[in-house]
């Protein structure tokens, strides 16, 4: 019953989020830098792939971590299974995605311009505040996952988070 009540939560957190970058994203289009009409297509495809990673990234903080993707209502366990054994911020970098291949459809370049610089708000909310409190939080478990997981770019091959607490 728990699972159900913090997925019920997840999915009303998700869906204010996922609105309000629509918004922002449709609001920022009216500043121009049009894109050719072939960005449409591969906009499509990357919104797709940020859609389901981001929604890999929302499952497993449900399942494993017990809580929402919300910093108010984050996860109770550590998570480091799913998307989170290759990268630090999977989510993060589903939603860029898909913010950049939304304005990649639109073909609004100030739409793709707009993902970046959110990404390097994300970077700096990262840094500046989710990581201290995920180590004062998990102490040890999360220095070391720090140590083997990259923050933005994924290792697909070689040494990942294993599951075994250090």
């Amino acid at each position: 019953m728990r699972t159900i009540f913090v997925a019920v939560r997840t999915l009303l957190f998700a869906s204010g989020f996922f609105y309000l970058w629509v918004w922002v994203a449709r609001s920022v289009e009216r500043l121009g830098l049009p894109l050719p009409e072939w960005t449409a297509a591969p906009g499509v495809v990357l919104l797709a792939l940020g859609g389901v990673l981001t929604l890999a990234c929302v499952g497993t903080f449900v399942l494993w971590g017990k809580g929402t993707p919300a910093p108010f209502d984050a996860p109770r366990e550590f998570v480091a299974v799913g998307p989170y054994r290759y990268v630090r911020n999977p989510m993060y970098m589903g939603g860029a995605t898909m913010l950049a291949g939304y304005g990649l459809y639109l073909r609004s370049g100030a739409v793709v311009l707009f993902a970046v610089a959110w990404l390097g708000l994300a970077h700096l909310f990262v840094v500046l505040y989710e990581e201290p409190a995920l180590r004062s939080k998990f102490g040890a478990a999360y220095e070391s996952y720090c140590r083997t997981v990259a923050r933005w770019i994924p290792r697909l091959t070689g040494q990942s988070w294993a599951l075994e607490k250090p």
